[in-house]
């Protein structure tokens, strides 16, 4: 099971008060948008389980080296009892604390597969058919410490690494460095341990994982046998399937397919190898 990366925003959200914007009738969650802080994010994920049993179940997969739930919300039709052979599929965001637009999109993915399941015929064939399981936050303390409005990162990394200020995105094991058996969680941070006991008890077939930073969909792999810095494209088995998947995502999106939204960085039709963008260690 490889990832699919998806980078939605140039920058970071940049507001510092609400906004309030026409909505259609199924989207009534957006009418007031804003960021939740741990609490009020926790808070909103319980109601939601509470209110739509059968159809909603929270899990903690561990927590952060504040003591911070790590919550996925699991939707599914029977989430009750679970269907064998039913597809699971994960979004994770916010693993960089101060990339906060991912883990918005993912509470407000929830609340439209929820509030539309039954009413929406696409929706409802898909969380009918699919176990999706939306973790919005992998580095709930990092999203703490940052300061909203504050596009750029804050000093020595501070929001963007974990408490202990290592950067998640580069604490995996990297897959062309040896690792000796039983050793694979040695030395690693608690939300990452966390994560990939987490993966490792269920079999997902697809994940999707979402930044903030540039306009672009990044396809596996991100790193390389010979670590490379950039422009050598390694591919995954998966390769003429997941590059389809980024596409077809980028089409769909007005402004990714252009390649250009970013005036720094030109991706052509919105997609590209995560390593030839750049090496990615431990991703």
């Amino acid at each position: 099971m490889y990832l699919l990366r998806i980078i939605p925003l140039c920058v970071i959200f940049c507001v510092g008060t609400a906004l309030s914007i026409p909505v259609q009738e199924n989207e009534k969650f957006l009418e007031n948008p804003r960021y939740l802080n741990y609490d009020e994010l926790t808070n909103l994920f319980r109601k939601l389980e509470t209110e739509n049993p059968g159809l909603v179940k929270l899990h903690t997969i561990g927590r952060s080296v504040k003591n911070r739930e790590l919550w996925a919300l699991e939707i599914n039709s029977n989430v009750n009892n679970r269907t064998l052979l039913t597809p699971m599929f994960k979004y994770v965001a916010n693993m960089h604390g101060d990339e906060a637009i991912g883990r918005q999109l993912m509470v407000y993915l929830a609340e439209y597969l929820i509030y539309n399941y039954g009413k929406v015929e696409r929706v409802t064939r898909i969380v009918n058919s699919t176990d999706i399981y939306l973790m919005p936050s992998m580095n709930p303390d990092g999203y703490e410490n940052s300061e909203e409005g504050q596009c750029e990162s804050k000093d020595r990394y501070v929001g963007r690494e974990n408490e202990n200020h290592v950067d998640l995105n580069r604490d995996f094991p990297d897959q062309f460095e040896p690792q000796r058996a039983g050793t694979l969680l040695s030395g690693r941070q608690p939300e990452t341990i966390a994560l990939m006991t987490w993966i490792i008890s269920r079999p997902f077939v697809l994940s999707g994982n979402l930044h903030g930073g540039a306009v672009v969909a990044s396809y596996p792999f991100d790193d390389t046998s010979a670590h490379r810095t950039c422009c050598v494209e390694s591919r995954s088995p998966d390769h003429n399937l997941f590059k389809k998947l980024a596409l077809t995502y980028a089409e769909n999106h007005p402004l990714m397919k252009k390649g250009d939204t970013c005036s720094t960085e030109k991706f052509d039709k919105g997609i590209t190898n995560g390593a030839y963008w750049y090496e990615v260690k431990g991703n």
